[in-house]
This record gives C-alpha cells, sequence and structure tokens, in this order.
C-alpha cells in the first residue's frame, strides 16, 4: 500500500488570486474579489520550486504528490488600488492616477497539506514556509510528518484539485511556466471547512 509523508502548513491569511482576474461584484466605491478556493497546477509547481530550488529549470511537478486545503472562512479586507495609466486634469493643470478600493475575500486560517512519496523530500520540506500566493500569505509547518496511505490522505477533510482531463474537468487557468491550458477537477472531501475552531 502506498505510503504519503505530508507535510502540514497553515497561517492566518490566504489568498488565491482567480485565474480569470474577474471582479465578483461590488459597487462604484469598491469592487469585490474572493479567493480562489483551489490550488492550480502551475501555483503547485511554484511552491515545489521554492522548496527544491533546485528543480527551477525543470518544468512539471515531481515531488509534490498530492495536497489538501482547507480554511475557516473569508474575511473581506480593503485595500486602495491605483491604474497603471494617468489622467490628465484640466482643471487642475495636472496628471493623476486613478484610485478606487478593492475588497478582496481573504481565506481565514488556511491549512495546506503537501503530500510527498519521498520521506527526505517531505524533511526538507518540513523546514520550510511557503506561501499561497501573495507574499504576504506566509504559512509554516506546524506539526511532524505525517506518514498516512494514499486512503489515508484521501479522507483529510479539505478540496483538492485534482490534475489532468476527465469527466468533470473544467479549465483552470493557463500556466505561468508553459503557458498551457491547465484543466482538473475538485475533490470536496467531508467538511473543508474548519469548523471546530482555528
Amino acid at each position: 500500500m502506498k505510503t504519503f509523508y505530508v507535510v502540514k502548513y497553515e497561517g492566518h491569511f490566504g489568498f488565491i488570486k482567480p485565474w480569470t482576474a474577474v471582479r465578483d461584484g461590488g459597487s462604484p466605491d469598491a469592487i469585490h474579489t474572493f479567493s480562489q478556493q483551489f490550488l492550480t497546477p502551475s501555483i503547485i509547481e511554484g511552491i515545489e520550486k521554492k522548496l527544491f530550488p533546485e528543480l527551477l529549470q525543470e518544468k512539471g511537478i515531481s515531488k509534490i504528490a498530492r495536497h489538501k486545503l482547507t480554511y475557516a472562512g473569508f474575511s473581506g479586507q480593503m485595500e486602495q488600488t491605483q491604474t497603471l495609466g494617468w489622467e490628465y486634469k484640466k482643471a487642475k493643470k495636472m496628471l493623476q492616477r486613478p484610485r478606487s478600493i478593492l475588497v478582496r475575500g481573504v481565506l481565514l486560517y488556511p491549512n495546506l497539506y503537501l503530500a510527498f512519496d519521498s520521506l527526505d523530500d517531505a524533511q526538507r520540506a518540513s523546514v520550510q514556509h511557503i506561501c499561497l500566493c501573495r507574499n504576504e500569505d506566509v504559512l509554516f509547518p506546524t506539526e511532524d510528518i505525517l506518514h498516512l496511505t494514499e486512503e489515508q490522505f484521501g479522507e483529510l477533510n479539505g478540496f483538492e484539485l485534482r490534475f489532468g482531463q476527465a469527466p468533470g474537468s473544467f479549465l483552470v487557468g493557463y500556466s505561468r511556466f508553459t503557458n498551457a491550458p491547465m484543466y482538473g477537477w475538485i475533490e470536496s472531501t467531508q467538511n473543508p471547512l474548519k469548523t471546530n475552531g482555528f
């Protein structure tokens, strides 16, 4: 029976930028956008390259076998944004960059489980921090390495995007490394939202 060596990471906040960059609604005063609730293949590949920098010149995922993401809810956090372009204001005879308010729906208390086939890889990963997408969303390893069968890992609470094309797959973005389309399907196990404390 296949055994995974699993490292658990947790943090206070997480924001996974939606690949479509579509705003989820709002008013003229504040635009809302919510964190994506799954990790795409290129995000997992980016995490792997951070943990194992010797893989920077290689394409694909070679060390992270599976992953699970769970969180406690969303928090709306406001931030001020500016456009890249400039506007000329005739009345003031000056250039201005328009500003607006963006309300990000940020994941609260995310946990991420990364499964490795190799104990050595898990040990290297277990002494490093990772980020989901934003550098400020730091997740730290929390416990000893878990030894789980593939079936036990599958029973952990959480969301997992299984990579590939199969019945029920959908387009989840384009790889930041190869620009190829990425496909997958979401598996939601037990209660993927943390309800028994943070």
